[in-house]
């Protein structure tokens, strides 16, 4: 038994919801180990459950009451009073039944309402027959667990209760365990952050009724205001139009034009410490839209005059101060050499840079593989991941080169100056421009 400075879970309030699969048995050590290591443990059990292991045991070993019915009198609102002040929902083992329960919303028991009332992160480690694993519904379903920011464990290969060998397997405890600590581990790392995140398109009216607009879903930007708001930030959403509803815990302000968006995302600047513009602005809108809709018989063949919308990042970049700029570039061509022109330009912490081209275009798609593209260091190649997933990734990637650039070292020539860490915001913005020209000169330009 751990010492009590070792208890990683200590005070960790987790959930463990166990259903009918075989694998259920190993639900008992499983829940004697995070006991072990500090952590107040609840037990649900579905009906199916009860008929591997006794509800007694967990009970004992938890010495909490075990809940297994939606309605008792005994319990008021199981599925809220479990959650409450939880940190941590684990279903282990998981069905392919309880899958498609949660994935699926369905609220007609105890299992089904805790998931969906749930405010904490989820943590589901699956064990079923490879055949059911197999399936392309449990694998739709396991999709939308993970866009939701659901962490679904991978079964193991091996022997099974069915006698067929393969993929199906409970992942192993320390598996598991290591799945709960780290979830456990963002859940509140981007406290004390304020995040202003920019999603959707932007809309220009040609008429009353037209409008230039592009493919944009708007699903990057909402994956990464719900994974901040998780992970302890404020969050302010600025979103075009969209057809997504507004994640929890999230202020969000719609907007339609580019200049619109502008206006917003620049009266909350100075509020922000971080700024993440996955916005795709339009670039151009009518120079003269006409404020009634325009006949087709009216229209006399003349040309749609169009103008640049201001570039919103490049505004706010020139007033940043101790803020951290996040920008998104939708690319068709090379992606490394225009995200790098992008990246200086304006003046950015970091760029991710996706295609827009082909089947896998990051528009409208669940997924998306991206290049991360640090002011400082080497490009980071993320593979292709669920959105809400590859939200975490770049959080994670913004919080360690990012918001922790202040303790950075600086480059060489500015060893004069004393260390950034002793100027003044705008004299740290003005060397960090300075430093980006340096960069950009070869040999021949410094001699």
């Amino acid at each position: 038994m751990s010492s009590l400075s070792e208890k990683t879970l200590q005070g960790k309030r987790i959930v463990l919801c166990v259903t009918g699969s075989i694998a259920a048995y190993k639900a008992v050590p499983l829940l004697r180990t995070l006991v072990d290591d500090g952590a107040q443990v609840s037990v649900v059990m579905t009906p199916s459950a009860t008929q591997f292991v006794s509800p007694l045991t967990f009970e004992v070993l938890s010495g909490r009451p075990v809940l297994q019915r939606l309605f008792a009198g005994d319990q008021p609102m199981p599925h809220l009073r479990a959650t409450k002040d939880a940190d941590l929902v684990l279903v282990a083992p998981a069905t392919a039944n309880s899958l498609a329960k949660c994935a699926l919303g369905l609220a007609d028991d105890l299992l089904g309402t805790l998931f969906v009332s749930a405010r904490c992160p989820v943590v589901m480690a699956p064990a079923m027959d490879v055949e059911m694993w197999g399936h392309p519904a449990v694998a739709a379903h396991t999709r939308t667990l993970r866009e939701h920011g659901v962490v679904v464990l991978e079964p193991e290969e091996g022997s099974l209760a069915s006698g067929l060998t393969g993929k199906g397997r409970l992942p192993a405890e320390h598996v598991i365990l290591d799945a709960v600590r780290s979830r456990l581990a963002l859940q509140r790392d981007w406290s004390g952050q304020r995040v202003l995140v920019s999603a959707g398109p932007t809309r220009e009216p040609i008429d009353a009724v037209r409008f230039i607009t592009n493919a944009s879903s708007g699903k990057m930007g909402y994956a990464m205001a719900k994974a901040a708001a998780q992970r302890g930030a404020e969050v302010v959403l600025v979103s075009g139009p969209t057809a997504l509803p507004a994640p929890p815990n999230v202020t969000c302000v719609p907007v339609l034009t580019a200049e619109e968006m502008h206006q917003e995302l620049e009266a909350r600047f100075a509020w922000a410490t971080v700024l993440v513009m996955t916005a795709a602005v339009g670039d151009f809108r009518p120079r003269r839209p006409s404020s009634e809709k325009i006949k087709k018989h009216e229209w006399t063949g003349e040309p749609l005059e169009l103008e640049r919308t201001p570039d919103i990042l490049q505004a706010l970049s020139r007033k940043r101060t101790h803020h951290v700029l996040v920008g998104f570039a939708a690319e068709s061509g090379s992606l490394l050499d225009n995200g790098r022109k992008k990246l200086h330009q304006k003046d950015l912490d970091l760029l991710v840079v996706n295609r827009i081209t082909g089947p896998q275009s990051a528009f409208g798609n669940e997924t998306n593989e991206v290049i991360l593209l640090p002011r400082h260091g080497t490009p980071i190649e993320v593979e292709r991941l669920p959105k809400r997933v590859l939200a975490d990734r770049i959080l994670d990637t913004i919080r360690e080169q990012c918001i922790s650039a202040s303790s950075k070292t600086e480059a060489p020539w500015m060893a004069g100056f004393g260390g950034l860490s002793d100027l003044s915001d705008e004299n740290r913005r003005i060397l960090t421009v300075i430093e980006q020209e340096f960069e950009t000169l070869s040999p021949e330009d410094l001699r």
